[in-house]
């Protein structure tokens, strides 16, 4: 059932992703011209046209950026804590469920929207000899890791996963806590919305200093002194990162602690 309802808000959600990134591309392509021959042209019209032009492909990189951020929001309002609600609760799907249909699509498309930023940053420095020059690169990127030893291979592979699924987990937890201060707030029989907006800082001042009080407990125990580990680099890299991920994984859990617990039992639908 879980992929039924990944499939549904992926439905629901492109209907406004990818038109947003059709704009997006297609302001890059203009910029990309823009540059080419309406920039610095003798003709007023045009050097206004070409400099309106590349305006628009900055409004679009904000615009498709903040219109993931709200999506990632107004799906889970909308369809959890809004009239909605009471047919998608009738569902015979758990709450945990529908929690994780949402991050995982909130997820894909920030993935998504940092992508396409990107494909459309390079349409617009495309210019003759771009793609020669791109692959140029690529094959002595590739010829370098050919000449690496199989244990540095296998040492790079791994920090590559360990980022993508920090960086996944990053954004889980990121939708997570405004998630989380929703339900909460809509707990409440009036101003909901307030509510959860107190419920939101409320939550972040609480982490922080629950935080500092950790960070200050384990200095006192000066733990370095029961240490005796001198780790070659990449060693390093790989503790570095298993602990941001165990950090992120105990920050998200808090926060999906929180958002199930209203869910389940203080939901108060609109």
């Amino acid at each position: 059932m879980l992929g039924k309802l990944i499939k549904h808000e992926f439905r629901a959600t492109g209907r406004v992703m990818l038109p947003m990134y059709l704009v997006l591309l297609a302001t890059a392509v203009g910029s990309n011209l823009s540059g080419r021959w309406m920039l610095g042209s003798s003709r007023s019209a045009l050097s206004v046209l070409g400099t309106l032009i590349v305006v628009a492909f900055g409004f679009a990189i904000f615009g498709v950026l903040l219109m993931s951020f709200v999506l990632m929001i107004q799906r889970f309002y909308k369809n959890l804590l809004q009239d909605e609600g009471y047919l998608m609760f009738t569902l015979p799907v758990s709450v945990h469920q529908h929690i994780w249909a949402k991050v995982i699509v909130s997820a894909v498309w920030f993935i998504a929207t940092v992508l396409v930023i990107i494909g459309a940053c390079l349409l617009v420095a495309y210019e003759g000899g771009f793609w020669r020059q791109f692959f140029d690169f690529l094959g002595q990127l590739l010829g370098g890791l050919q000449k690496l030893k199989i244990s540095e291979a296998l040492n790079g592979t791994v920090v590559l996963a360990e980022l993508a699924v920090l960086m996944f987990l990053c954004l889980v937890a990121f939708s997570l806590q405004f998630y989380a201060a929703l339900a909460a707030g809509h707990s409440q029989p009036n101003h909901k919305m307030l509510w959860s907006v107190g419920c939101f800082f409320g939550f972040q001042a609480v982490l922080q200093f629950g935080g500092s009080m950790l960070l200050i407990g384990l200095n006192k125990l000066e733990l370095s002194r029961f240490l005796d580990w001198d780790p070659t680099p990449i060693a390093a890299i790989h503790v570095g990162l298993l602990m941001s991920i165990g950090v992120v994984v105990v920050y998200g859990a808090i926060f999906y602690a929180v958002t199930t617990f209203f869910l389940k039992r203080h939901l108060n639908l609109e």
